[in-house]
């Protein structure tokens, strides 16, 4: 799709790379690019197609695939078997936002994919962010999906509550007026309650022929 994140994968060997493309395109929004098995290769495609999310292999057969990092202004998780504290250390210092140890399953690619999207719809805003909303997208990156659902914030539980005690859908209009909160944060906090599963959205027509985004609890 257009809008799907588009996914570098980078590992030598051809099965496990195609092993894990299989899995990116089975994740709702992601489409994986063609594999490459070096850090030559990648350096190409990266520069070539711009990836959202590059995927990369520590052991590669021209050098370690963590050097492909250095000086990368992009998004990159690590999979690597490299399970020693200093590899992944050193991941983190040059900048992989994740790291999964092979071999992995479907659901744990899945899972680490569906809280990077979260990541990013929450830093898509170009309003400034408060201290709370910039922990919250970063604990996305590194949350299950159900600690993701029980590690509620003041202010998730303000927007949750708006929600509830009123009948109705509302607009994130309507949610910025009755917790408080600016049109931009209510906006951020309501795309990440639905991308969790605790809130539906859909599409209406207001008075003024646009299109309304409207909220409502998803029923349990």
């Amino acid at each position: 799709m257009k809008d799907d994140l588009r996914v570098q994968i980078v590992d030598d060997d051809f099965h496990v790379a195609r092993l894990h493309a299989t899995y990116v395109n089975g994740a709702p929004g992601y489409m994986a690019l063609e594999p490459v098995g070096t850090g030559g290769a990648a350096l190409e495609a990266i520069h070539a197609y711009r990836p959202d999310l590059v995927l990369v292999d520590i052991y590669l057969p021209d050098g370690n695939g963590l050097d492909i990092l250095r000086g990368l202004d992009i998004d990159a998780f690590v999979l690597s078997a490299a399970s020693d504290p200093s590899s992944v250390r050193k991941a983190m210092r040059r900048g992989a936002l994740g790291y999964l140890i092979k071999p992995f399953s479907e659901k744990q690619l899945a899972e680490k994919l569906r809280g990077y999207g979260r990541y990013r719809r929450l830093l898509a805003s170009e309003s400034a962010l408060d201290q709370e909303a910039l922990e919250r997208a970063v604990r996305q990156l590194h949350s299950s999906d159900a600690q993701t659902a029980k590690a509620r914030t003041v202010t998730e539980n303000a927007v949750l509550g708006a929600l509830g005690r009123t009948p109705g859908a509302l607009t994130a209009v309507d949610v910025s007026a009755t917790v408080g909160i600016s049109r931009a944060t209510a906006q951020r906090y309501l795309s990440a309650l639905v991308e969790d599963g605790s809130v539906d959205v859909n599409l209406r027509y207001g008075t003024t022929g646009r299109p309304e985004h409207r909220y409502s609890l998803r029923a349990t």
